[in-house]
């Protein structure tokens, strides 16, 4: 059952920024969507929905465990790719040893949509996320039926209620949620709203400055319950090192591969890199 939607108000914090632009048309979006197929329509199609394979034990079951990004472009970078293919792009994610593929599915300023990610579905099989900008249950079942696996809920755009409540839509239709945090205070009501996944962010959404000592700071606070990820900023294997050595079980690594001629090689040659160094640190 979809939970009762209040209306979105964006932090104040966040008022003025590029978050506030894209909350305007991402709020317009989920209403046209509602519009043209309410969640009662959407939600008959769950019985049909492929089960969900669960992205905690993928990264679990890798060392080091990469969610490989596919993803067009960004506000800060813009087009990262021209030759844009998503199926070929996830099939060499999987095939050079991704734990899980992170798929950027917001419209407007990234240039994704669902329809790449529900193809996905169907073209690998490791677990899918969608990434997007989501605050209402709606997108959630429409991550469900589009064959998304886990979900990203960034804690700066929602208070502790809505964060707790979008978790527990996430969990009552069978899929994970990746809470995404870039400060202490995002930390502490991530983990008082019961997050399990927590991705740090290097990148602060507001201004788009993207450093690895936000990873490195939040690590000791993060409680070994929890299957921490590093997101963003991530250049090489001995980024990767660092991170883990701080507690990190997984990576989150989008534009270094998306700029690669062959993402899966990058990919490929990332992996091996970590495991000469870890060698060579042995």
């Amino acid at each position: 059952m979809i939970l009762t939607a209040t209306r979105y108000q964006l932090p104040e914090v966040l008022k003025g920024t590029i978050l506030e632009q894209i909350l305007e048309v991402k709020l317009r979006e989920i209403e046209g969507a509602k519009q043209k197929l309410p969640a009662v329509s959407l939600g008959g199609a769950l019985e049909r929905a492929e089960p969900v394979r669960s992205l905690k034990k993928a990264l679990l079951a890798r060392s080091p465990a990469i969610i490989a990004e596919i993803k067009k472009a960004s506000p800060s970078a813009g087009i990262l790719r021209k030759d844009f293919n998503p199926t070929q792009i996830a099939r060499e994610y999987e095939k050079n040893g991704a734990a899980a593929i992170s798929v950027v599915t917001e419209v407007h300023h990234f240039r994704g949509n669902l329809e790449d990610l529900a193809c996905l579905r169907w073209a690998v099989r490791v677990p899918l996320v969608r990434k997007d900008f989501i605050v209402d249950p709606y997108q959630i079942l429409e991550a469900r039926i589009a064959g998304a696996d886990a979900v990203l809920l960034i804690a700066s755009l929602l208070d502790t209620i809505s964060l707790e409540k979008l978790r527990q839509e996430t969990e009552a239709l069978g899929m994970e949620s990746l809470v995404e945090i870039h400060d202490e205070t995002e930390l502490a009501r991530a983990l008082e709203a019961g997050a399990a996944l927590v991705g740090v962010n290097n990148r602060d959404l507001r201004t788009f400055e993207t450093s690895l000592e936000v990873s490195l700071r939040l690590a000791p606070r993060l409680p070994k319950a929890v299957v921490s990820v590093a997101e963003s900023g991530i250049k090489g294997a001995d980024d990767i090192l660092r991170l883990r050595k701080a507690g990190y079980r997984g990576f989150l690594i989008g534009e270094e591969l998306m700029r690669a001629p062959s993402p899966g090689e990058a990919l490929s040659g990332l992996l091996s890199a970590c495991a000469r160094a870890e060698k060579k640190a042995s």
